[in-house]
């Protein structure tokens, strides 16, 4: 496989951008080695400026869900495009995003768009302490919710241990308004809120963690967190940046039948486009200014070519059957990963929910995030190499979800396979 381009690339990068990427993951440090740089993208596949070609379980994390460069999406921004790129004044598309989102997802009544799914989060934070008027919020380990100060905390020894900073610049002040539990945990959330029930404005989690590979929930346990947050005047914030539109036309929460207060998106409302958007009820929203005294603005914030974008994306994925047969794939290639796993002896297994999967180099199965953290991190390196070498783009990391697309068909799928039946027996000799 040729990298002279990517090298080349690389070490130019790293002169004047740190770590030599825009997004920390992309640099391939938890897994060595450099990354590859992309030229271009084209169904399931990514082709880097090498010309090597890989079929892709990454999908720009999660949004191409109708596979890269799709027609009618690429139609939809050029024909956009033309008639301005920005206009900083209200638009006609992102009225009909409001309505779209709102549509398929009953719980969110009124929608405020944003430019990214860290400003979604930060700003339902934002308006949860604004309408509880209490400051501290309840996070999960191994959930992210993008790079704000609030969520850049790490999990004590117990439910009750304040959080602690877990980058430089951010305060310990802050962190201490951030209280951490374990997911899935049923009585450390119970002891949390007979605790500090009273103290706390709300709480948000990924209703199926993606960036701690990819752990669903068990069963009551959504709905248990729904039960503690009404009864104690919290409000319920899912992080459907991941999950929207992807495990569910109305996402998690459809899935799984339990309506939050507030649901933030991205991904896939942007049909690649950097966007987000964050919703709820009329009475909450109605708090968001100009209509309410809780501040929030974006001069990007509902761009006509990203809105353009989404609203093409969100039309394929209403096609009938579509989650269904996206999920389909995701259990035909999970059960060959693990008959593969297994012919080879090694230690693997998978969790899929809709079109999201994880790999985990440990028996099953794994819905913790310390069962995550405990999984053989250096077998998954390895693995991950010898994947790529044979052109399968896995996330290069241990900690993140694998994405599905509507055009990964039969054929990659076996090729997938194929080579990891070849990857299994490598790394175990």
């Amino acid at each position: 496989m040729q990298t002279d381009r990517s090298q080349q690339l690389f070490e130019r990068a790293r002169q004047r951008m740190p770590g030599g990427v825009n997004s920390p993951v992309r640099a391939f440090k938890s897994v060595g080695g450099e990354p590859f740089f992309v030229q271009r993208a084209e169904g399931a596949c990514l082709f880097d400026v090498d010309g090597n070609r890989y079929i892709d379980y990454v999908g720009s994390w999660g949004p191409m869900i109708a596979g890269h460069n799709h027609p009618a999406v690429l139609e939809a921004v050029v024909r956009t495009a033309r008639d301005g790129l920005s206009f900083g004044a209200p638009n006609a598309l992102e009225v009909d995003m409001a309505e779209t989102i709102a549509r398929l997802v009953p719980s969110c009544q009124m929608v405020r768009m944003v430019n990214s799914g860290t400003e979604a989060t930060l700003s339902a934070v934002r308006l949860a302490r604004g309408a509880t008027g209490r400051a501290r919020i309840v996070k999960f380990e191994g959930c992210y919710h993008g790079h704000g100060d609030s969520f850049l905390v790490k999990a004590g020894s117990g439910a009750l241990t304040f959080g602690e900073p877990d980058s430089p610049g951010v305060p310990k002040a802050l962190a201490d308004l951030t209280l951490t539990l374990p997911y899935n945990d049923f009585d450390a959330a119970t002891a949390l809120f007979d605790t500090a029930g009273d103290d706390i404005a709300g709480l948000i989690i990924e209703p199926v963690v993606g960036n701690a590979n990819c752990l669903p929930p068990r069963e009551g346990f959504l709905q248990h967190l729904r039960e503690l947050c009404t009864r104690h005047g919290a409000l319920l914030i899912f992080d459907e940046v991941m999950t929207g539109f992807r495990v569910a036309l109305g996402g998690a929460q459809a899935r799984y039948g339990v309506a939050p207060d507030l649901t933030t998106f991205g991904k896939i409302i942007g049909g690649g486009m950097p966007v987000g958007a964050y919703g709820g009820s009329r009475a909450l929203m109605e708090r968001v200014s100009p209509a309410g005294p809780v501040y929030q603005a974006g001069t990007l914030s509902g761009n006509p070519v990203a809105m353009a974008a989404g609203l093409a994306m969100l039309e394929l994925v209403q096609a009938p059957g579509f989650h269904a047969a996206l999920e389909a794939k995701v259990h035909a290639l999970c059960d060959g990963l693990e008959a593969a796993a297994g012919a080879a002896g090694v230690p693997f297994s998978t969790q899929r929910v809709g079109g999201m999967f994880g790999l985990f180099f440990a028996p099953g199965p794994v819905d913790t995030h310390a069962g995550a953290v405990a999984c053989d991190t250096a077998a998954f390196r390895r693995f991950f190499h010898a994947m790529l070498r044979q052109g399968i783009y896995l996330a290069p990391s241990a900690f993140e979800a694998g994405f599905m697309s509507s055009a990964h068909g039969e054929a990659e799928i076996d090729a997938t396979i194929a080579a990891a039946e070849t990857a299994f027996f490598a790394i175990r000799d």
